[in-house]
């Protein structure tokens, strides 16, 4: 039944995936929170940012480029600019990586739509599954966000997700940035619990996976968009979105 939900791209790495993630055990011992990347994986950040990016590529006339790819020109940009030292907030680099990410495509909108896209993480609201898939999750355990965020962008991010957290843990608050073991590190004072307490459930490969691989935790990722995993972060299980992590971690209720 678990295999059912593993999907990848590539036939000998779907093997690897079923063959590592048979080995983990996601009630032995019990976790007692259940940790969640916010961006992607709880709610629609591509999809909002699509959107947003769409409507500047309308006003300047542009047809030859999609928005997917200034979202990658942005990821790429916002991998340099968390590395950075001392911490600047997520606003700033989501206002520099943007702008960055347009001026490489010749692109110099005015401040106004830089701003309209950098707060637009503002307005994501959760992917349709997502509430019910918490509400059933939280009957059994704690919950947690771990964000690249600040405190006010994400306020009204989570609140859109209808579903209470325990925890709501902010680069802001951490002075770091995923994949830096320094976010999950303060995060796990924070909750007074230790890694083996958890489960990290979330879709961003390089940004959670390669970290929870490091840190040594049980970590499931939500492949939303069909892409293809990183065998050198196993083990992990990987599911298409959060109600296939509900049935790994309440099987019992499947």
């Amino acid at each position: 039944m678990l295999r059912a939900l593993y999907r990848v791209l590539l036939p000998r790495q779907q093997l690897w995936v079923q063959s590592m993630s048979e080995q983990i055990s996601y009630r032995d011992p019990p976790p007692k929170i259940i940790t969640f990347d916010c961006y992607g994986t709880l709610v629609q950040w591509y999809e909002v940012l699509a959107r947003e990016i769409d409507v500047t590529l309308g006003k300047f006339g542009v047809t030859d480029v999609g928005a997917s790819e200034f979202i990658d020109s942005f990821s790429a940009q916002g991998r340099r600019l968390t590395a950075q030292k001392p911490h600047r907030l997520y606003k700033d680099i989501l206002r520099t990586g943007f702008t960055t990410a347009f001026a490489e495509h010749g692109l110099t909108p005015g401040e106004d739509e830089i701003e309209r896209i950098a707060s637009s993480p503002m307005k994501m609201g959760p992917h349709p599954e997502v509430p019910a898939a918490l509400r059933r999750l939280r009957e059994r355990y704690k919950l947690a966000i771990f964000t690249n965020s600040d405190d006010d962008l994400i306020a009204p991010t989570v609140e859109s997700i209808g579903v209470p957290f325990d925890y709501v843990i902010t680069a802001q608050q951490a002075g770091a940035y995923k994949p830096s073991r320094d976010l999950f590190e303060y995060a796990y004072r924070k909750m007074d619990v230790s890694p083996d307490e958890t489960v990290h459930v979330a879709m961003g490969m390089y940004w959670d996976m390669k970290a929870r691989h490091e840190l040594g935790l049980r970590g499931i990722w939500v492949n939303r968009r069909s892409e293809a995993g990183n065998p050198d972060w196993l083990p992990y299980a990987e599911v298409r979105d959060l109600d296939g992590a509900v049935a790994l971690l309440l099987p019992d209720q499947d």
